[in-house]
């Protein structure tokens, strides 16, 4: 091994959680320091509503948009000017990663400052794609691109650097569209701006017109909703949903009257209240109840020359002239003790109502099944969404939360960690946590490809909607599994399944059915195998294998760890080679810390579900152990293992100790392990060094290795793939180990408790 490094404190001392708690009878206290602090930095927000407009730019596959000119402006004449504008949020200052493709000329400023000149041989090849770092400060960031036009092109491709980690989307800029999702782009001009439109600007005082267009003509405000909205073409049915929100109890009636064009009916809580089957005023009563129950309008077009399809209603107390209940925000009915509130409040428009459709009459939804917003409607061809009454305004989702909601697979180890947490200390509220964040992936997994495929990427579930590696879904979808033994979760089955069918038949594969991955970033990246992936399939292969009974998968899952260890087996250590390359036919040889943890903590789930009689269980045992004893021999003298785990002058690093402590402790309980009194021993030791070292009294965990790539150097693994401060690569896998652990403890006091016992009786 290297030259051993002087201790490296993440924080002092004074501060490690090992001053609260002495012994392993306390790691509960732990744990549940761990995680609460990680639930109350990532509380339960939900998916934010916009308005995003069918005229915006489209967006790729790779998340980045589409700021195509050549169509939009056919009149701008060579060497005009478009400006693009558009605002990302920032919690701090940071560097957001971005990259160009160029159709044209093009010049890019943030918050006024020019950060990037295009340059000829970008301009001529707009296949090079740039990377350019943004540079922002907190709060809102104006960003702005100023395209030139030429006889070539005009435009470009810019947007996030890379979708997998938080895919970025600019919200439009200006005071007039305050919320909506997407870019502005002006009309052409001649010269130079000599002010840049700046956030906080109405469009009208740039001085420029900007497209799309923002609202709807007087022409078509005369008419009804659904018939500017859609059209009056052909025979349609639509609904209106919104929220009526009682705020005062009492046993008068909720009064709603107005007028509608077309036949109409109108639903509290999927409860017909009132139908006519043509154009007319209506007075309707409602019962009175606290609180807010769903408010759904079904109108039918069944003449197509009837111009003015749609409904208005007026407060009863309401004058002539006055506002509308459905054109005002709700308020205006405050006096009578109820109010239309929005059914979801979509950020870019102040309308209460969300409109869907249209839809063929006698095929439309049932109305009782209309007031969801996770399901994309039927409408015969590609399905349809909400809307709300702007011109060619749709609402779509986005997750806006850096982890709850999120789906990718560090945070599936995270939530597992989560999960185990709270069955082993009875804490129900973690479970649900958990249980509530997957739903609210695979409840809306649906949606997600629907919204991929209609606006080119989705929203949400950025990685799940767009499954291209075992990255992005066997280590979640393991997690699911996990939890939907403890109750349905909305959507989790056919997410699961979906799942399973990647891995069986569009995962790349070598000729030998080995897991290897063919894209990669980079040239460096392409055509390797990464021990990484042993968990981002094992464990859900086996899980799956017990949902459904397919043993095939268990036998995928047996055989990959034999592939794999044929690869990257390094039987002098008895460890692992972080990557073998099939571009230049060789292993890196070099036994990154995680690497190792992930084969050994998915062995040890491996183990825990396959049968005693299976034909490979000893020779997967015995795999087990050979590992096991190749990583004991290399454990640190603080008891924590290092990021290269041959080179004592790396870093003490934290995920690594955590699934070798995992899977030590799981292996001592199973007895798995011949000699478990050396394997406690590093237990204990292990799981005293992350309370000293790596646990801080909040919670925080220190020295997790980020994300990494790959070398053939150890170089880069111990100087340039440095640690982060609670990454999610480490935050579950500590938990799962203290969980571990704290079993393996009472195990073995149990024992003594009846060995003790049986003494007394000779």
């Amino acid at each position: 091994m290297g030259k051993e490094l002087k201790t490296i404190r993440y924080f002092h001392e004074h501060e490690a959680i090992a001053n609260k708690v002495y012994h392993f009878d306390s790691i509960p206290d732990v744990l549940k320091t761990v995680a609460q602090r990680y639930i109350g930095d990532h509380p339960q927000h939900s998916f934010i509503f916009r308005a995003c407009h069918e005229e915006g730019f489209r967006r790729l596959g790779d998340y980045r948009y589409e700021l195509d000119l050549t169509d939009r402006c056919k009149e701008a004449r060579s060497g005009q000017y478009v400006y693009v504008w558009g605002k990302l949020w920032s919690d701090g200052q940071a560097t957001f990663n971005t990259s160009l493709n160029c159709y044209s000329p093009v010049m890019i400023y943030v918050n006024g400052e020019q950060i990037f000149k295009s340059e000829l041989l970008q301009e001529l090849f707009p296949e090079r794609r740039t990377p350019i770092p943004l540079q922002v400060k907190e709060g809102w960031n104006d960003v702005l691109l100023c395209f030139v036009k030429t006889d070539v092109g005009f435009g470009g491709i810019f947007g996030t650097g890379s979708f997998k980690n938080f895919p970025l989307h600019f919200l439009t800029p200006g005071m007039d569209r305050k919320g909506q999702e997407g870019w502005l782009y002006s009309e052409p001009v001649d010269e130079l701006l000599s002010i840049l439109p700046r956030d906080g600007m109405t469009e009208e005082e740039t001085g420029l017109i900007w497209y799309p267009r923002k609202s709807w003509s007087d022409e078509e405000r005369s008419k009804g909703a659904f018939a500017r909205i859609y059209g009056t073409a052909q025979p349609a049915v639509a609904y209106a949903w919104c929220k009526l929100d009682v705020t005062v109890p009492g046993t008068a009636p909720v009064i709603l009257q107005g007028h509608h064009e077309g036949a109409l009916a109108l639903y509290l809580d999927g409860t017909e209240m009132y139908a006519a089957s043509d154009s007319r005023n209506f007075c309707v009563e409602l019962p009175r109840r606290y609180g807010t129950r769903d408010l759904v309008i079904k109108g039918q077009l069944d003449q197509a020359d009837e111009q003015n399809w749609g409904f208005t209603l007026k407060h009863p107390e309401a004058e002539q002239g006055e506002q509308t209940v459905a054109d005002a925000d709700g308020d205006s009915s405050a006096a009578a003790g109820w109010r239309l509130r929005p059914a979801r409040p979509v950020a870019g428009c102040t309308d209460v109502w969300l409109y869907t459709g249209p839809f063929i009459p006698g095929t439309e939804p049932a109305p009782a099944d209309i007031a969801v917003t996770d399901t994309v409607f039927e409408d015969g061809t590609q399905g349809v969404y909400w809307r709300v009454d702007l011109p060619a305004m749709h609402v779509r989702l986005y997750l806006e939360n850096t982890h709850y909601g999120k789906w990718n697979y560090p945070l599936g180890v995270t939530l597992m960690g989560l999960l185990q947490t709270g069955q082993e200390l009875g804490r129900e509220d973690y479970i649900q946590y958990v249980r509530e964040h997957i739903g609210l992936s695979t409840a809306f997994d649906q949606y997600g490809l629907w919204d991929r495929t209609v606006y080119g990427a989705a929203g949400i579930n950025n990685q799940l909607s767009a499954i291209d590696s075992l990255d992005d879904c066997g280590s979640f979808g393991s997690t699911l599994l996990a939890a939907m033994e403890l109750g349905e979760i909305r959507g989790g089955r056919e997410t699961a399944d979906r799942i399973a069918n990647y891995m069986a038949y569009e995962q790349e594969r070598l000729q030998d059915g080995a897991f290897y991955r063919v894209r990669g970033s980079g040239e460096m990246r392409q055509e390797t195998m990464w021990c990484d992936d042993l968990y981002m399939s094992t464990p859900f292969l086996m899980r799956y294998g017990q949902l459904t009974g397919d043993m095939s998968c268990w036998d995928d899952a047996v055989n990959q760890f034999l592939m794999f260890k044929k690869y990257l087996y390094l039987p002098d250590q008895q460890i692992m080679s972080h990557v073998y390359d099939f571009v230049r036919g060789k292993a890196t040889g070099i036994p990154w810390g995680r690497g190792n943890g992930w084969v050994l903590f998915s062995l040890t789930e491996l183990l825990s579900i396959l049968p005693q009689d299976h034909l490979k269980r000893p020779d997967l045992l015995t795999f087990y152990r050979e590992m096991c004893a190749g990583v004991l021999a290399m454990q640190g003298k603080n008891g924590l293992w290092h990021q290269v785990l041959n080179r004592s002058d790396s870093y003490e690093e934290t995920s690594c100790t955590a699934m070798f402590i995992y899977a030590y402790a799981r292996g001592i309980r199973e007895g798995w392990l011949e000699q478990p009194g050396l394997y406690r021993e590093a237990v204990r030791k292990g799981w005293e060094g992350l309370a000293r070292l790596s646990i801080d009294y909040k919670g925080n965990i220190y020295g997790v290795c980020r994300g990494s790539g790959y070398s053939f150097t150890t170089l880069y693994y111990r100087d340039d793939l440095g640690w982060n401060l609670n990454d999610t690569h480490g935050i579950g896998i500590v938990l799962l180990a203290g969980v571990e652990a704290y079993k393996m403890h009472q195990q073995y006091r149990e024992s003594f408790s009846r060995e003790e016992k049986g003494m007394e009786k000779i």
